[in-house]
């Protein structure tokens, strides 16, 4: 019998792996790299916030010891507090946990949902992480393919649900595509996972920089809400805490139980400096997040903006949002050949869309992600204006017949 271990079953890290493209490549002095490879601000948290931690490292010695596995209480209130203000439910500390990052988070949830053989329907483009941790766990992902304007489809993913379904995940607004997934969509995910008894994981990581006013969603008004939504939240964007890894879960205590028993033999505890950090952010930089939003809502305008010398070169852009855009390209080359290509000879480091879909995708190799968080608009313009100069081979026209 061969013995495969279980981190043998996924592929290697995407974003590890795009940086060794950067090996031996020399940039010329007049077209310096443009990194839009990974969706994190690599700004330091503003100066106020930096002192915060400091002070506490210095003059707080419980910051450097065991917390709750769960995370701070006080940090759990606030996130209750917020949440409950913000999308007009009723939550309290006891369906908070604060998780070393988003994506322990998701890795937690999963881990009191599934067991070997169990599948999670999970749309594509999907997130690579979630796929890798689904790998790692023996779960099936059972891809649900986004459609029009990168929207999956409620009835498609009824036809996917089996047995051994076990949750549904969405994220919004998306990685790596960038849409915000309507009110009403989420709504209709959230009633079939409910009519199936299964979990609904809503990953809300980029939910600051959502281009709509107001709450994204209904669902934790319903009384019940915590039967079927799992949600998941990051501190690292919105207050630049990417190496604190400060995330969240929501839930229902007794789901909280099962994660607390992952999260002990995993972390023990999040970390306290980075908690700490986080709710002074939620108490006071208010302002501070509403002008990095619209920062980033600037930069999505401008993509909007170059995105006609791209169009006329044949690219299309499929979905923009949140620190993503999602482009299709005219190539021949797939997008797995042409991203590395595009270190060499454009001075650009981005993402194929193969990172992000099945193998046997029939459009991943047409796709590319742009993380343009750290570019702002004039770096936009430049980097479209790189890709609107390419004259690589062209792919074969679609048969219209």
């Amino acid at each position: 019998m061969t013995h495969t271990p279980r981190t043998a079953r996924t592929f290697s890290p995407p974003v590890m792996e795009a940086r060794r493209w950067l090996d031996g490549v020399d940039f010329p002095i007049d077209r310096p790299l443009i990194n839009v490879s990974q969706a994190a601000p690599v700004d330091p948290p503003p100066e106020p916030l930096r002192q915060i931690i400091a002070d506490a490292a210095l003059s707080d010695p419980q910051a450097h010891l065991y917390g709750p596995v769960l995370g701070r209480p006080d940090l759990r209130e606030e996130v209750a507090h917020q949440w409950s203000s913000t999308y007009g439910g009723a939550l309290a500390a006891q369906n908070v946990a604060i998780t070393s990052g988003c994506n322990q988070a998701f890795c937690a949830a999963i881990a009191t949902l599934c067991a070997d053989g169990d599948e999670v329907i999970v749309p594509t483009p999907w997130y690579f992480n979630h796929k890798m941790w689904l790998d790692m766990s023996g779960v099936a992902a059972v891809p649900l393919p986004a459609r029009a304007e990168l929207l999956p489809d409620p009835d498609e993913a009824a036809h996917l649900i089996t047995p051994r379904t076990r949750a549904i995940v969405l994220v919004t607004p998306n990685n790596p595509g960038g849409v915000e997934y309507p009110a009403d969509l989420v709504r209709a995910f959230y009633t079939l996972a409910q009519q199936h008894g299964l979990a609904l994981i809503i990953d809300e990581t980029y939910r600051d920089f959502d281009a709509r006013p107001g709450a994204p969603h209904d669902l934790f008004a319903d009384t019940d809400w915590d039967q079927t939504l799992i949600q998941l939240y990051s501190f690292s964007k919105a207050y630049r805490l990417t190496g604190h890894r400060v995330g969240a879960m929501v839930a229902s205590p007794a789901r909280l139980a099962q994660a607390e028993k992952f999260l002990d033999t995993v972390t023990i505890c999040p970390n306290q400096l980075g908690q700490i950090a986080a709710l002074w952010g939620m108490r006071n930089l208010s302002q501070w997040l509403a002008g990095e939003r619209a920062e980033i809502l600037d930069r999505r305008a401008a993509i909007h903006d170059a995105m006609p010398k791209l169009a006329a070169q044949g690219w299309e852009l499929r979905g923009c949002g949140a620190y993503f855009a999602y482009l299709r390209h005219p190539f021949a080359m797939p997008s797995n050949e042409l991203a590395p290509a595009l270190v060499r000879e454009a001075s650009v480091l981005l993402l194929p869309g193969t990172m992000f879909q099945p193998e046997d995708s029939p459009t991943a190799g047409h796709e590319l992600r742009v993380a343009f968080a750290n570019v702002d608009r004039a770096g936009i313009d430049t980097l479209f204006g790189r890709l609107a100069g390419l004259r690589w081979p062209l792919a074969p026209a679609p048969d219209s017949a």
